[in-house]
Order: structure tokens, then sequence, then C-alpha cells
């Protein structure tokens, strides 16, 4: 690591300690830079502004909840993580809630990728979660619908601290929106066999590949399969 890198991470620790105690979620640069050691215009050298230091912080954020979710370990069974996935997401959001506004409040300046990245975690579990045929829509609709559900439940515990003392708050949402995506162990009436197929179909393709196809022929079954699983696609009957 060079002195320039070693720089920027201590100033971004540096950051994310002053955002943990501040009473109105926000940082003083000044102040940063003396914890530091170093002038203003070094900060303004290394990530532009205050609101390009935020970002860095909220990446940094990132790291770390990218770091908690590989220690966890991947089971057989990719429902059960993402229900363990959800439980983790809020314990990350409880013990870290400064930092964990800061990722997922809407910031409309902002060029943190760290709420994108965290979503990419998410699809990857319910493109698992399609291959063995348990999610009933699409990973990308069921990403949103998890994280608007999942963020939200965590935003409000922060915002009123003695909800946290009632984790069946936050598993009552969980297990709503869950059986939304979720399919059940039972055959469903108004299951659509033929789209259920496709779904599971793409997300092994997505998970796997295949040697069996050209490149083109490839892209033209993923086009096929999109269009099955559209909703609204009726099955052929």
């Amino acid at each position: 690591m060079t002195g320039a890198d070693t720089l920027h991470a201590a100033m971004i620790e540096a950051a994310e300690k002053q955002l943990a105690t501040s009473p109105d979620s926000d940082i003083a640069t000044r102040a940063v830079c003396e914890a530091v050691g170093v002038t203003q215009p070094v900060l303004y050298r290394l990530f532009g502004d205050k609101r390009g230091l935020l970002d860095a912080v909220a990446d940094h954020g990132y790291e770390r909840y990218a770091a908690i979710k590989a220690a966890q370990e991947q089971t057989a069974d990719p429902v059960d993580d993402l229900r363990a996935g959800w439980d983790g997401h809020m314990a990350f959001a409880r013990e870290n809630p400064a930092l964990y506004r800061l990722m997922f409040t809407p910031r409309p300046w902002s060029r943190s990728t760290a709420r994108d990245r965290v979503f990419e975690l998410l699809e990857a579990t319910l493109v698992r979660c399609a291959a063995i045929g348990a999610l009933r829509v699409d990973p990308p609709v069921a990403a949103r619908l998890i994280m608007s559900a999942c963020v939200g439940t965590a935003l409000d515990h922060l915002a009123n601290p003695e909800l946290f003392d009632d984790p069946a708050l936050s598993h009552r949402m969980r297990d709503a929106v869950f059986a939304h995506v979720l399919t059940e162990t039972t055959t469903r009436e108004d299951a659509d066999p033929l789209r259920e197929a496709a779904l599971r179909l793409r997300a092994q393709l997505d998970l796997a590949g295949t040697d069996a196809l050209e490149p083109a022929e490839t892209a033209l079954l993923r086009r096929w399969l999109d269009r099955i699983t559209r909703p609204g696609a009726g099955s052929v009957r």
C-alpha cells in the first residue's frame, strides 16, 4: 500500500468515526483533516470534496458488509441463506446505524455504488433460489422487492430504536415479502409450469453457462426465456 493509499484509508476511517458520533449524521472536513494531521487541500486532492469523502465512506461500508456476507457459510439451501441474509442485513444496520443511513438513504448527488453492490449480492442469492425452482418472479424483480422492504424496515428501526427489542416485527415483513416472491412447497393452482421451468432454466444458465451452444445461440435462448418469463406472458397450452 502506497503512502497515498494509507492516507486515503486513514481519512475514511476518521470520517466514519466522526459520522458515528455525529448528532446530525454529518461530518466536518476540517475535523477529519485534523484527526489525520493533514491540511484540507489534501482532502480535496484525494476526494474532490466533502461529498466525495462521504461516498468513499459509504463504499468502504459496503466492503465491510461484503466481508460479513462472505464469512457467512453458504448452505445447500439458498432459501435458508436468503432468510439468514435478511437477518444479517438487519444486524449490520443495528450495529452501524450512522454508516447504514449513509449507505442506504437516498442522496441525489451521490456517486457511491454501495447500494448497487449490495443489491447484486442479494440478486446472486436469488438466482440460486431460481435455479432450484424456489422463485416465482425474475431475480431482479424479487431483489427490488426484498431490498425495498429490508431497507425500509431497517431505516424505520433506526428511527425508532425501541422496535429493535422485538425482532418479530422484522420477521413479519421478511415473511410477507418472501411469500410473494418465493414458491411454496406444494403446487399452486395458479402455477404456470412453463414459466416456472423457464425461470429455473435461465437461472441455471446464468449460474453455470453451457458449452453446448454458440454465444449467439445462448443469447437467443436467453431472449426466448425472457419472453416466456415476462410478467403477463401466457404459457402455450
